[in-house]
């Protein structure tokens, strides 16, 4: 809009200082002729100008005001519209509820009201969801009023329920912020907070959980309150926990792997979501140092594979015993002078058993120093959830085999028998070994490096084994064969227990680097760690996590049939069903998370369970709109804090423009700044005393002095 001002302006001929100089020397010259006293006819004395002294004063102000050159000025102004700024919220917590709605309800108001004042332009930001930083309000607001001049921001109304988490220490606004918050004032909201979870458990001992449940926006909280903890998809236990104090809670890890808890608190009478009445903390189970008993029955080439291995993992307490002279070859020296410590069976294998983790038999031949009674104990100890793993030779051919005592019950593989079947059953002769198709999906040799191609015939690219024994696989899977198709390394399942059988002893070829050498290290830690249920290694499991928002549910199989659907039920019950891309043993089905919670994931047989924790913690931490965080800026600006109702319809203030120096808001309005800030697109000047006027003017004045004076 344009406007047109007029005014009177100076623009002397001469410096400023010289002309008030000219003016004081002439009124020092006129003050003798001012300043005169004379007396009446009445003898009384009063002041009496000079006679024309009042001309000559005026002669010199006309002379000075020519000088100082006065004009009669007019200025057009085109004036720029105000600018304010209108902050919408849309993170999570301002979309609880009827939230959105009344956010969304009065944003439209606000524009219609903005678009009947004249000479202001509204100006719309809205706040994203901030992630795991919270709500940005203030840094989305800055970034917008970067782009308006401050002189002509009239003001800022934020529409937000007041849980903001970037305001600066020390924020400074020119303008008003005036604050629209949905709902009442005077919201409670209950919340469970997690003060301590461990991230990591030991099996077989108890962690500590500490919570506490808090209720907010109330100055009389209640006592107790039933907390509600559920592990793993399970049935939960409730306990009674007080509101406002500390609870610890006490969980027995009882697997390897994740184990998700989920605690629940119940819900309070009136508070404005159960959205942060849950929390979910996932626990990975790991094992304390595993104990292995390390078993070799005579010395030979390969003895020290083993033992390396197993020494080489911190994580491993190995005892270890070599048969150094069986009881055939006693020549009745005494064991002193032998310097050998007497094989301890009855205290390893009777009274300190089950403390092993795993016990290993490299090359051992039962040559009476395991009575069956033992035998019976090792195979009991499998059966009730240890493992077992043998490395076997010509050994295990013979009579003395443990294929024929108590433990060959528990074992995969058993030698042939009759007359000449053990001569038959040794292959001694050149072979690569081969991973079998069972081998390509089993997670202990599926892609072992320098395996037998995946696609087409082909061989192993690793190194040759030059023994191997021919036997028939009873049970388990046969990862591996050797000549002719015969097993060589066979894997099984025994009651709650595991096994797992070579029927070679020349593996120690590889660590040696013989013909290329092979992944041996990386194949025996595999079948070691199967044998004792490493999570990673289980060849029949489902498992689902979820990472950055993304959920992934893994199926693992032995069977090469097409894999079924993976049904998933996310937090809030609802559930999805989704086909999953398979190769070789596993099948893969990825999906978004978004949902906080426990997420569970079945093929119809076996069931996973995966925690999801709140995307943004900091933005349901607390769930009120609490004008509490920005009233102190609302106040120091100017600005007001008004409360939008509880009905669908919100109460909006009105819009008012006001003056630099009057109040913002009032009851039932707020207030917009009016700048009027401007730009000048002319200036007319015209002289008000010309000097074509002012010579003749003086001079006039002048002339009439001193006819005064002369008379």
């Amino acid at each position: 809009m344009t406007h047109v001002l007029a005014g009177l302006d100076f623009a002397p001929v001469i410096p400023a200082w010289l002309l008030i100089a000219l003016a004081v020397v002439a009124l020092l010259a006129l003050a003798p002729a001012l300043i005169r006293i004379g007396v009446t006819g009445e003898g009384k004395r009063r002041l009496v100008p000079a006679r024309g002294a009042l001309l000559r004063l005026a002669a010199f102000a006309a002379l000075v005001l020519a000088l100082a050159n006065p004009r009669l000025v007019e200025e057009t102004r085109e004036t720029r519209p105000d600018i304010a700024l209108l902050v919408v919220d849309r993170s999570d917590s301002a979309t609880l509820g009827p939230r959105a709605a009344q956010i969304e309800a009065a944003r439209a108001a606000l524009d219609a009201r903005a678009k009947r004042l004249p000479e202001l332009e509204l100006r719309t930001v809205e706040v994203p969801e901030g992630g795991n930083q919270g709500t940005r309000l203030w840094t989305a607001m800055e970034r917008a009023l970067a782009e308006i001049p401050r002189a002509r921001l009239a003001g800022v109304v934020a529409l937000t329920d007041g849980q903001v988490h970037d305001i600066p220490a020390a924020p400074a606004l020119e303008a008003p912020l005036h604050l629209l918050l949905p709902g009442q004032e005077g919201e409670v909201d209950r919340r469970i907070r997690v003060v301590e979870a461990p991230g990591y458990g030991i099996v077989g001992r108890q962690v500590e959980l500490r919570v506490v449940v808090e209720d907010l926006g109330t100055t009389s909280p209640g006592t107790a309150a039933r907390l509600s903890i559920r592990r793993d998809g399970g049935t939960p236990r409730v306990e009674s926990v007080p509101v406002g104090r500390e609870h610890r809670i006490a969980l027995n890890i009882e697997r390897g792997g994740p184990t998700v808890v989920e605690l629940t608190a119940e819900t309070r009478p009136g508070e404005v979501s159960e959205r942060n009445n849950r929390a979910v903390v996932s626990i990975n189970g790991v094992r304390d140092r595993l104990r292995v008993l390390l078993v070799s029955g005579e010395p030979h080439a390969g003895e020290r594979t083993w033992r390396r291995l197993l020494k080489a993992d911190p994580n491993v307490d190995l005892v270890h015993f070599t048969i150094l002279r069986p009881p055939e070859k006693d020549d009745l020296t005494p064991l002193h002078e032998l310097a050998l410590i007497a094989f301890p069976v009855r205290e390893l294998f009777q009274v300190k058993l089950r403390e092993f983790d795993l016990i290993v038999f490299d090359r051992f031949a039962n040559r009476g120093l395991l009575p069956p009674v033992y035998m019976r104990n090792i195979a009991d100890y499998v059966r009730g959830g240890g493992a077992l793993l043998l490395a076997v030779g010509p050994e295990y051919l013979g009579p003395t085999s443990l294929a024929a005592t108590p433990l060959g019950q528990i074992l995969p593989a058993r030698p042939p028998t009759g007359p000449g079947a053990a001569q038959a059953a040794l292959v001694e002769q050149p072979f690569r070994p081969r991973v079998t198709e069972t081998g390509a999906r089993h997670p202990v040799t599926e892609e072992l490096p320098g395996a037998n191609p995946a696609e087409g015939p082909g061989d192993p690219s690793w190194g040759r084994w030059y023994r191997a024994l021919r036997t028939e696989a009873r049970s388990g899977a046969t990862v591996m064969d050797g000549p002719g198709g015969a097993p060589l390394m066979v894997l099984d399942r025994v009651g709650e227990g595991r096994v797992a059988l070579m029927l070679s002893d020349h593996i120690w070829l590889w660590s040696r680097g013989h013909d290329g050498g092979g992944p041996q290290a990386e194949l025996l830690r595999r079948i070691a760690h199967w044998t004792m249920k490493e999570p990673e290694l289980e060849e029949e499991d489902l498992t689902a996590r979820i990472e950055h928002g993304q959920m992934t549910v893994l199926r693992r199989s032995l069977d090469a049939s097409p894999a079924p659907e993976i049904t998933i039920t996310a937090p809030d019950g609802g559930t999805s069903r989704h086909q999953p891309q398979a190769r070789g043993g596993r099948a893969l089905v990825e999906i978004p998370a978004t949902l906080p919670g426990v997420w569970q994931a079945t093929d119809g047989r076996r069931t996973a369970y995966a925690a999801a924790e709140a995307g943004n913690p900091l933005e349901i931490a607390d769930l009120r709109a609490d004008a509490a965080r920005l009233r102190p800026v609302a106040e120091a600006t100017g600005g007001a804090v008004r409360w939008l109702g509880a009905d669908p319809a919100p109460a909006v203030p009105e819009l008012r423009r006001v003056a630099a120096s009057r109040d913002t808001y009032g009851p039932g309005w707020i207030g917009l700044r009016r700048n009027e800030d401007h730009t000048v697109t002319g200036i007319t000047a015209m002289p008000l005393l010309p000097p074509w006027l002012a010579l003749p003017f003086v001079l006039g004045l002048a002339i009439l002095a001193w006819r005064r004076e002369g008379r």
